[in-house]
């Protein structure tokens, strides 16, 4: 496997267990519609969240959320809307980036931005 889809399952892992510890449900990890992906969709008391997490090792491009473009924004609501249809959601809804930056020991900050967008 590729060094970089690695280090993005390393933060996709520990984007899980930092909503676990906030009390989110994990309902699905690296769920497809189509060729969407949604990397976790979660609840919390409130919402159904749809989670993009964005891993890097350095900011010398921008800080990792900054790579969620609108058109990954729009596949993330396209995915979304399939979601609720196919499981009849009928609530709440986010769209939530995590953001995992490592440094050059292997130590990793992690930023949650809630209802970062909306399609």
């Amino acid at each position: 496997m590729a060094e970089h889809n690695q280090l993005g399952q390393r933060g996709e892992q520990i984007a899980a267990e930092f909503l676990l510890n906030k009390g989110y449900r994990i309902l699905h990890r690296n769920w497809f519609y189509g060729k969407a992906e949604v990397d976790i969709i979660a609840r919390s008391e409130q919402f159904l969240v749809f989670a993009e997490v964005k891993t890097r090792t350095s900011t010398d491009f921008g800080q990792p959320e900054e790579f969620v473009s609108s058109s990954k924004q729009r596949r993330l609501q396209w995915a979304a809307e399939g979601y609720i249809y196919h499981h009849n959601y009928q609530g709440e809804i986010r769209f939530d980036i995590l953001s995992v930056l490592f440094d050059v020991k292997g130590r990793y900050t992690i930023r949650h931005i809630e209802d970062a967008f909306w399609g």
